[in-house]
């Protein structure tokens, strides 16, 4: 009856006295099948394509056959400057009671091997950077879909009425991947599940967040801005638009107080500040370890889709869309971005631990394909989709282990192969929502993350 009363206002008065859940709240009971192990999502987008090879899926072949001709068929490449079979530059050791494989770009990170639950049979029908962005946010290739974490928020509504429940951080010269802010779009979605972007290191997280004016003045101009708005939704007979566009007022007027005090952590210990590298004089991995801390203390405070963005590699110049993109001199690159995000996000793990936080807290590792086994050039991989790696960890996860296989020139999974669908359907899963009824009535038809794909990975579940 409320929801059908003053074009549905009654409703959302009744959601904000129960705790103010978002317009998805009737989506989220819809979808709940089971109760959660994650109440958070962190995602960690490896924005380029972080190589496979020479991270966390050792190819002891490429080591006996360096500089020999592939013995297979070379599928097509981004730039078909294919040449011989490229050994990983870096020495892989296994790390923990798991024996997870490890590269040395990670030193941080393996301390951690216990925690990662590592998915080696990743692949993508995408070759192409803002495609493969696209379809690892929102399952489709091409822009107009909403994002995972649009979806999330969807589903399962705020647990802060004064923080939006997806938000995108960024720092330094950090810039949107490929696809640009539509990879964070709502979509066809109501749009206050859209994500909202915070500069972790500017004076100003969001643009004019902090009051220009008297707060009674400002609160009574929202007031009569909300009271125009809702008459016009009552002339129209409702529309969704127009009810989120109110709620994304209100939520703005509460984030100017929310918003100030997540993003000061000068009451954060030495230790902790060490734990994430802010000390260090790489400015770069500094800036993402902000994110990173950040990203702890939006989960401390019942954010419920977090995503980190990368800078570009610390001895490179200028902002890049896609910084793990080593087409050429990939030691170097590589070396450089796995410096930059390594400890912070391994301190992001063991933070999230100390606290009791990780439990409850899923945090997902991954780029938007991997790379070639042979060179591009002379010391570059093209992009690979045939198959590649990411990890979970916390939220649920059966840390230190292993799920399918590429070949023995980690060319193609071959092994329970594993797409971005069951990748989700995952994330969801652990979230207490079935993906197959998590969906949204869109032209014609009810539309889902997992479009009409997806089964849920629990060989690496707890």
């Amino acid at each position: 009856m409320l929801g059908q009363c003053s074009s549905g206002f009654g409703m959302l008065a009744l959601a904000g006295m129960l705790g103010g859940k978002s317009l998805g709240l009737q989506a989220a009971h819809s979808a709940r099948r089971h109760a959660p192990k994650a109440q958070s999502v962190i995602l960690c987008y490896m924005s380029g394509g972080i190589s496979h090879l020479d991270s966390f899926d050792p190819k002891p072949r490429l080591q006996r056959e360096a500089g020999q001709p592939m013995p297979v068929k070379i599928e097509r490449t981004q730039f078909n400057n294919n040449g011989k079979i490229f050994p990983s530059p870096f020495e892989f050791r296994r790390y923990g009671q798991s024996g997870l494989d490890v590269s040395g770009m990670f030193p941080h990170l393996s301390d951690c091997a216990d925690e990662l639950a590592v998915v080696r049979s990743m692949i993508s029908p995408a070759n192409e950077h803002a495609q493969g962005n696209f379809f690892l946010h929102t399952g489709f290739s091409f822009l107009g879909h909403p994002s995972a974490g649009a979806w999330v928020s969807y589903g399962l509504g705020s647990a802060n009425e004064n923080l939006p429940s997806y938000v995108v951080l960024e720092s330094g010269n950090a810039v949107p991947p490929h696809g640009g802010v539509e990879l964070y779009s709502n979509g066809f979605l109501p749009a206050q599940h859209q994500a909202s972007i915070l500069q972790a290191d500017a004076p100003e997280a969001v643009p004019n967040i902090r009051p220009r004016q008297a707060r009674d003045l400002q609160r009574s101009r929202l007031d009569f801005v909300n009271r125009i708005d809702r008459g016009f939704v009552a002339d129209i007979k409702g529309h969704n638009n127009i009810e989120a566009a109110i709620q994304n007022y209100e939520v703005a007027f509460r984030m100017q107080s929310a918003i100030p005090e997540i993003c000061d952590i000068s009451g954060e210990t030495e230790a902790t500040r060490q734990l994430y590298g802010l000390d260090d004089a790489d400015q770069q991995k500094v800036a993402y370890g902000r994110q990173a801390l950040l990203a702890r203390r939006l989960v401390e405070r019942g954010v419920r889709f977090i995503e980190l963005s990368c800078l570009t590699e610390s001895i490179g110049a200028g902002g890049s869309p896609n910084p793990w993109d080593q087409h050429g001199d990939l030691e170097r690159g590589h070396r450089s971005m796995a410096h930059q995000v390594d400890q912070p996000i391994a301190g992001l793990i063991k933070d999230l631990k100390s606290r009791g936080l990780l439990d409850q807290t899923l945090i997902v590792f991954t780029g938007e394909f991997g790379r070639t086994p042979f060179s591009q050039g002379s010391n570059g991989r093209d992009h690979n989709p045939f198959g590649f790696s990411l990890w979970l960890a916390g939220g649920g996860v059966r840390g230190g282990a292993i799920r399918g296989a590429t070949d023995e020139y980690g060319y193609h999974a071959i092994d329970k192969v594993t797409t971005v669908y069951d990748l989700w359907a995952t994330v969801l899963h652990q979230l207490g929502l079935d993906h197959n009824l998590l969906t949204y009535r869109y032209a014609g038809r009810d539309v889902r993350l997992t479009d009409v794909h997806g089964n849920v990975l629990h060989d690496v579940l707890a």
